[in-house]
């Protein structure tokens, strides 16, 4: 079964499931896995240095013949290096993330890619269609990792950015099963972007022990914190209750840069250090009780998603 929508006409995929270009998960078996599902498989070019990413693109196109695309974070400080190798590489497909959409978006389009922006706001959904994006991503503050400082859900920013964009609407925080993505596509959204849930997946490049404890974790076991620096939402360890300290304290900015240091998502999430590592993910982790392939996580999203679809039916009031 295909379904047509504007979300699986623009990337020419069969569901209308994005997974999220999330560092230190997102590597070339995961993409290619979910692109072959039917869904749209994003590299995650926030954890790669320029040669790495060449790389995974390659064996990217190597182990799927569907669409896929790669995720930079337009504050990475080898993007005039990264943009080439997508062109070079014939990507087709770039989600850009974490900057200015105008940056690189008429420049990108030009080639003939797809651009499509993350936002965590109205306001810069608006701004994101005005650079002439195909696309926006709006991600709710349930959202693991790096976040909006504003704090709205997923719930109210859906409806908020559908009545005031006319491009098609991707929706991300807080879904990983088919009932969410069936409530937000009723709300206004054209597909949905999925992270946590393919964080705990066979083919996430994310260190094993890592994905245990996101199968593990509970309701309130996330929280998002460091919004003097950049919001990010993580699970709570040993390093986060040590940001919690300084906040504590009242410690100034540059305290709080000192612990944090450099590579702690890294430290945590690829090496596998669940104590004084930054473990990035979202509260809908509390859902997650299985780590499986990421094909299977595709089929169960929609099939989960026809059921609902169904029983909506049967409602009555």
């Amino acid at each position: 079964m295909k379904y047509m929508n504007k979300i699986t006409e623009l990337f020419e995929i069969q569901y209308p499931i994005i997974q999220g270009g999330m560092i230190w998960a997102s590597g070339w078996r995961l993409a290619s896995a979910v692109s072959n599902a039917g869904g749209l498989g994003l590299i995650g070019a926030g954890s790669m240095y320029p040669d790495i990413l060449r790389e995974h693109i390659q064996k990217c196109k190597k182990a799927t013949n569907m669409p896929f695309g790669v995720n930079i974070p337009m504050l990475y400080p080898n993007l005039d290096e990264i943009i080439q190798i997508i062109i070079e590489e014939g990507v087709k497909i770039v989600f850009t993330s974490a900057g200015n959409p105008k940056t690189y978006t008429s420049y990108l389009k030009q080639k003939g890619i797809t651009v499509v922006h993350v936002v965590s706001s109205l306001k810069f959904a608006l701004k994101a269609q005005d650079a002439g994006v195909d696309a926006v991503v709006a991600e709710g503050f349930e959202a693991g990792g790096h976040n909006g400082r504003d704090e709205t859900t997923t719930l109210a920013l859906i409806p908020m950015v559908k009545e005031e964009i006319n491009i098609p609407l991707i929706a991300a925080g807080g879904i990983a099963t088919g009932t969410a993505m069936y409530a937000v596509m009723a709300l206004g959204a054209d597909g949905v972007q999925v992270g946590s849930r393919f964080v705990a997946s066979k083919e996430a490049s994310s260190h094993t022990d890592f994905k245990k404890m996101v199968v593990e974790a509970k309701e309130g076991d996330t929280q998002l914190t460091l919004k003097e620096l950049a919001p990010v939402r993580m699970l709570k360890n040993k390093f986060y209750n040590d940001v919690a300290a300084l906040y504590a304290k009242g410690s100034s900015v540059e305290e709080l840069k000192t612990l944090l240091g450099r590579a702690r998502a890294k430290q945590g999430m690829f090496e596998g250090d669940l104590i004084e590592g930054e473990l990035e993910i979202g509260q809908v982790s509390g859902l997650i009780s299985d780590i499986k392939p990421a094909k299977n996580i595709v089929n169960d999203m929609i099939k989960e998603f026809e059921i609902t679809k169904e029983n909506m039916g049967k409602i009555s009031f």
